[in-house]
């Protein structure tokens, strides 16, 4: 591994660069960061309102990234969400961006289409009903009983909180789930998912793409996704992860490089997650992210040795990037306050709205910030989500890299903090069952 000096001499060797961000809802921000501490210009434009105070103190800001385009060297974008027709006409005009195409947006936003393409593709899929209203729905649990998860589509899919994964064997609790969602979310809910939950463990397998063709090494990594320890409470966007960067296997032959041909085709430029439920019957695919996770980007460049910037340019302008990856693993813990994971405007302000980040032993580098901002050095939380840090711990071992993280938590106060105990625990388990299977050879 390089020590701090020669990191130090690679990023004044490299070349000085310009780096637009462009975000909806202000996810990028430790990543846009961490371009500025390598030593190039940055921009930063965020499109809501309400999270434009995010990175203030950290990042410089666009106010309207159109115009700041002429002036970039490369372009980022963060999201879905229409966000891909953008990237794909920039790079129409010779720009280096890194983002989507409508359709890598639609592998996201639209779960059957993305279900579709993988099938076309020779993935198994979990059997789906897609519905527009709610009585069809309950009419065929009804008819056909069984554990089935309930998946909202387009925008409604990131309030994870109307996920729900249903636990009895005749649906009663998913018929019951329906009929509430039918009373109280009929407006916010037009179209969504009935998938049959199979069981085995859910892992996913992830990698970046230069417009040509995939780069390795992949990533395999674990999303923690309910607020609690145990997977208890409500589902959340993502509560940590535990990851490795790994030749490509087994897992990542059979589900994600069948897609390669279709990308390639698309010119898409980024990184590509498929999450993944798998067992000794086969891999069966969940969803797609066909953009950053978070906090997953943040884990992964505590994972690089090459600087983040240098890896981002090269996969902008369709280069080959050689670069090199962190043996062992990587653990990121989200820190949150209230009222994450719902919204809230009065409790946000009440309890958590610019509260102090106070660090009892000075700012360890792997700490990344969310929804942060900086107020004459003094970090305070930001936004309104109540997403605030992801804290990053590395080591040969599964246990070393959570010994790690859960130690430099401890280096942490905000007022009202969460977080969950138990990232890596899984990984005992796991890991025997899907070296026993065959998936990570």
């Amino acid at each position: 591994m390089p020590t701090l000096a020669v990191r130090g001499w690679l990023l004044e060797k490299m070349e000085k660069r310009k780096f637009l961000f462009v975000s909806l809802s202000a996810l990028i921000g430790d990543i846009a960061w961490q371009i500025v501490k390598e030593g190039h210009e940055v921009r930063y434009y965020i499109e809501a309102p309400k999270e434009r105070d995010i990175a203030d103190g950290f990042v410089p800001k666009s106010t309207d990234w159109e115009k700041d385009v002429p002036w970039a060297d490369v372009i980022v974008f963060d999201d879905t969400l229409g966000q891909g027709a953008k990237a794909q006409a920039l790079r129409a005009q010779g720009k280096a961006v890194i983002g989507g195409t409508e359709y890598t947006d639609r592998l996201e936003d639209d779960r059957s289409f993305g279900q579709e393409e993988l099938k076309k593709a020779g993935v198994n899929i979990i059997p789906y009903e897609d519905f527009d209203s709610f009585d069809p729905a309950i009419e065929f649990v009804k008819k056909n009983p069984d554990r089935y998860v309930i998946k909202p589509s387009g925008e409604a899919q990131n309030v994870k909180r109307r996920l729900f994964v249903g636990e009895e064997e005749d649906g009663e609790d998913v018929i019951r789930m329906l009929e509430a969602y039918k009373k109280a979310f009929s407006e916010e809910i037009k179209v969504f998912q009935l998938q049959r939950r199979i069981g085995g463990v859910e892992v996913a397998v992830g990698a970046f793409f230069n417009g040509k063709r995939f780069i390795t090494p992949i990533n395999i990594n674990f999303e923690h996704k309910k607020l609690f320890p145990g997977e208890v409470g409500p589902p959340t966007g993502e509560m940590g992860t535990a990851m490795f960067w790994s030749e490509p296997n087994t897992l990542f032959y059979r589900t994600l490089l069948k897609m390669e041909p279709k990308l390639s085709t698309e010119g898409y430029v980024g990184y590509i997650d498929l999450n993944c439920i798998v067992n000794n019957n086969g891999i069966y695919r969940l969803e797609f992210t066909s953009r950053f996770g978070y906090p997953s980007i943040f884990i992964q460049q505590e994972g690089m040795l090459t600087p983040i910037s240098e890896f981002f340019y090269e996969l902008a302008t369709g280069a080959d990037p050689k670069w090199r990856t962190r043996s062992g693993f990587q653990i990121g813990v989200r820190i949150v306050v209230p009222p994450f994971p719902f919204d809230d405007d009065a409790t946000f302000e009440s309890f958590s709205k610019n509260n102090a980040i106070v660090f009892k032993r000075g700012t360890p580098e792997q700490i990344h910030i969310e929804d942060v901002k900086q107020v004459n050095g003094q970090w305070l939380i930001a936004g309104t989500s109540g997403v605030v840090l992801a804290v990053v711990g590395t080591g040969q071992t599964m246990k070393q890299a959570q010994t790690q993280v859960y130690s430099r938590i401890k280096n942490i106060l905000i007022p009202n903090m969460y977080y969950r105990t138990d990232i890596g625990d899984r990984w005992a388990e796991d890991s025997d069952k899907l070296h026993n299977w065959g998936y990570l050879r």
